[in-house]
């Protein structure tokens, strides 16, 4: 007997195949499976059946379930992956033969390990036709669909491209042009699929197409993603309007990182030196600011940062926009700057001063780019500075315009007060949605028809996303992929657990999970255990006070960790007045608290 996991979740004998039903104990068996050979946590096993608000009964729950399994695994003769009662959760045995997500991985480790080209792309193709269908279809966990589905599906896309990388190096364009459409279409996003179509399509001397397809991708990541084309893709471009030769496919591709088996099912990274590719450049930080795709709201803030911005005078001009993670300062600022964009004819810059890992840019490294990017700047004209995602006041100060050589929007979660003190500026701190602006997101994203048969319901899932603006973002295009799904159910589909389901598969980064978590992460960790403590434990309106006795800091102490968390974004207002926490914060810490728990150290 075999388990299938790499689809929907199934047993089969090789003759015939059970499919679960969705149930209690096929998220147990799915969990279970996932991590096989490893011992699983009863806690672990309790979140992915009943979700972070589990009932009280949910222990004895847990020992039913796998009581019924055993029960499942007699009816349909499974002996050789039992299920193991081990301290602290449970564990099930399986190899190759019996589970095809070990069978997938050890079909990538052979043909990472073959010297013919032609035989790893056979081994490939093996291990790519143990996949059938959309990975656990009918095991019903948000919590796997959140944290493991992303993972597996991540494990794929590497093996396919690494196939079709040799299908090129095999000259076999056309057969790879099959599978490179659906990927490309299924995954916009992801350039090597974008590189590989586009390569594929010129060595079979489709030179129109290859360039259509080009345009169709920097466009993509103009539009959604206010990124550049990867310097490959550029290159790519730049030999097929020139009618180059691309030279044997052999040099071009050469194999990905290697993986090894980690004993437990799992795959863990070689050595990177055992590996002769070298590392890609890093990707430039500046670059055009894209338009932002039904903007909403903000129409007062939009005007008096507009006057602002194109006022007469000579004075350099710096706006600040502050504010929560996810609440929405980067697309206002996009928006404005093409608002505006006429009054800055040397061009518009959007300057990431963060790298995608996380990592802070160092003053002297965007000054140089910014420079670069200046440089063809016809004397007089002035340019327009988009800084993203500032970390402190050092990092900008040499990059703000002197003069009358342009302006500058700055945004940060902090409140970069040092900053306004030094350089002047005007300063706005969004908050979320009004219940009006958030309806109007809803009516541009999902269409007038839609939400007003639905006007209620429309407002009641505004409410649920506690009118933030990327939690409305991210339900809307849930929404959008499912037409028949009736706003009524998903406000209380979403109400179960918003944070699980305030994320998107395809899109793991998209999650409002993701992107608190990255915040908190960016903090002193300290600072960071206070703010769940704080979060977890005290009403939504809270005052110094209640922050001194739940920290067990002095007052002063106190007063300084709840000042600095304000600053960050993660709490609203604050002295003279009460402090407040958003909601899905609220609910964040109440879910994290528990797995992050020590003391509080003086900051």
């Amino acid at each position: 007997m075999r388990f299938q996991l790499l689809g929907p979740l199934s047993i089969t004998d090789g003759s015939d195949t059970v499919v679960l039903q969705p149930s209690k104990p096929t998220i147990l068996l799915a969990s279970l499976l996932l991590h096989a050979n490893s011992v699983v946590s009863a806690d672990y096993l309790q979140r992915t059946m009943w979700g972070e608000e589990q009932p009280a009964t949910s222990r004895a729950a847990l020992q039913t379930c796998v009581l019924r399994l055993r029960r499942l695994f007699t009816k349909h003769g499974v002996t050789e992956t039992p299920i193991e009662a081990v301290p602290g959760g449970y564990r099930i045995t399986a190899g190759p033969r019996h589970l095809d997500l070990i069978g997938f991985r050890e079909e990538v480790r052979r043909a990472e390990e073959t010297a013919d080209p032609e035989s790893e792309l056979h081994v490939l193709k093996g291990a790519l036709s143990l996949w059938e269908g959309s990975v656990l279809a009918n095991v019903r966990s948000d919590v796997l669909h959140r944290d493991e589905v992303p993972r597996l599906v991540e494990e794929r896309l590497r093996t396919l491209e690494r196939a079709c990388d040799l299908k090129l190096r095999l000259g076999r364009c056309g057969e790879a042009l099959v599978e490179l459409w659906s990927a490309s279409r299924a995954h916009p996003g992801h350039e090597r699929f974008r590189e590989q179509l586009i390569e594929a399509l010129y060595r079979t001397g489709r030179q129109t197409e290859a360039l259509a397809e080009y345009r169709l991708v920097k466009d993509y990541l103009h539009d959604e993603l206010g990124v550049d084309p990867s310097p490959a893709l550029r290159r790519l471009e730049m030999a097929i309007l020139r009618g180059e030769d691309l030279g044997a496919a052999e040099d071009r591709h050469p194999a990905g990182p290697a993986y090894v088996s980690n004993g437990g099912g799992g795959q863990q990274e070689q050595n990177p030196a055992a590996t002769a590719a070298p590392a890609p450049a890093p990707k430039p930080m500046v670059g055009p600011v894209a338009t932002v795709h039904s903007f909403t709201g903000r129409a007062a803030e939009c005007a008096a940062l507009r006057e602002r911005l194109t006022a007469p005078g000579h004075d350099p001009v710096t706006l600040l926009v502050s504010g929560a993670p996810g609440i929405g300062k980067t697309a206002l600022a996009r928006h404005l700057a093409h608002q505006v964009k006429d009054a800055f004819p040397a061009g518009l810059f959007m300057v990431r001063m963060v790298a995608p890992d996380g990592t802070p840019r160092s003053p002297e490294d965007a000054a140089a780019e910014v420079s670069a990017a200046l440089r063809e700047r016809v004397p007089g004209e002035r340019a327009l500075l988009l800084l993203d995602d500032v970390v402190d006041a050092e990092q900008v100060r040499q990059l703000l315009p002197a003069g009358t050589e342009g302006a500058a929007i700055v945004t940060s979660r902090r409140g970069l007060a040092g900053l306004v003190a030094t350089h002047g500026g005007w300063v706005l701190r969004l908050g979320t949605f009004s219940e009006e602006e958030s309806y109007a997101l809803l009516l541009a994203v999902l269409g007038a028809e839609r939400v007003e048969a639905e006007p209620e319901a429309a407002r009641s899932l505004a409410e649920a996303c506690g009118h933030h603006p990327l939690a409305l973002r991210i339900m809307s295009a849930r929404l959008l992929t499912r037409p028949a799904l009736r706003l009524a159910d998903s406000v209380s589909w979403l109400a179960e657990d918003p944070l699980a389901r305030l994320s998107l598969a395809d899109s793991p980064e998209l999650s409002v999970h993701r992107v608190l978590g990255g915040a908190l992460d960016r903090l002193d960790p300290r600072l960071a255990d206070a703010f769940l403590k704080v979060a977890a434990q005290i009403p939504d309106h809270f005052t110094a006070e209640d922050g001194v006795r739940v920290l067990g800091m002095s007052p002063a102490e106190a007063d300084d960790v709840l000042d600095r968390l304000a600053d960050a974004g993660l709490l609203e207002e604050g002295p003279p007045g009460p402090y407040r926490v958003h909601e899905l914060l609220r609910v964040y810490a109440r879910r994290t608290a528990p797995y992050r728990s020590r003391p509080i150290q003086k900051v």
